[in-house]
């Protein structure tokens, strides 16, 4: 992907949104050696960060506007400081023992260390990645043991890990553990056209409210 877009720069302005943070504030890979975890979305103060790239290119192009890309810019930051204040209340309202947020794939680490709460991956990082028999047991295990309310499954992922979702809560009642499918976050997309979902700010409410309401 970067390669791709690498040389798309070379005809179009691309901005690489990222390019304000910090190494020391991202996450490595586990499964890319020398790689960063992309999913930086999910901690919105990070998020907040790539929004100066944007107004300045934006400015670039059309310099006529920049008060108003900066105008709309100091907005959509106000935006995103009140989400993270939002996301911040309803986390502390899950009981402490409920803070673990398990999915088909490593999306929420970013989300896990800025609000507090353990995340488990079914699979790696990348959606075609697939979770063994010994995976499933693992996570079964933890479920269970630490009586977590409800798993969650994602808009983005391929059907078959949605079954391997499907076996984990089965292995989790096999243990005598009635665990719940708490509902559907976006991960590596936002939702449909005309959804709440389909903008930033609303695609992280959701996903909130989503994994509150099932471990609340």
């Amino acid at each position: 992907m970067g390669d791709i877009l690498e040389k798309t720069s070379r005809q179009t302005p691309t901005v690489q949104v990222t390019e304000a943070m910090l190494e020391e504030d991202l996450l490595e890979s586990p499964q890319y050696e020398g790689q960063f975890d992309p999913h930086v979305w999910f901690d919105a103060t990070l998020w907040r960060m790539t929004v100066d790239p944007v107004v300045e290119q934006l400015s670039q192009l059309d310099p006529e506007s920049a008060s108003y890309f900066e105008q709309r810019g100091e907005e959509y930051k106000r935006q995103i400081d009140e989400l993270n204040f939002f996301v911040q209340e309803e986390i502390s309202a899950i009981p402490e023992e409920q803070r673990a947020l398990v999915t088909a794939h490593d999306a929420f680490n970013y989300f896990g260390r800025q609000y507090g709460m353990e995340v488990r991956g079914l699979q790696g990082i990348s959606t075609e990645a697939e979770a063994g028999s010994r995976d499933v047991q693992e996570l079964a295990d933890f479920l269970a043991e630490r009586k977590i309310k409800a798993i969650f499954v994602e808009s983005s992922v391929p059907r078959r890990n949605i079954e391997a979702i499907e076996a984990v809560q089965a292995a989790a009642r096999d243990r005598g553990w009635d665990l719940e499918i708490g509902g559907q976050l976006y991960s590596d997309a936002g939702g449909d056209e005309g959804t709440e979902a389909e903008t930033y700010t609303g695609m992280f409410r959701e996903n909130v409210e989503t994994i509150t309401e099932a471990l609340r």
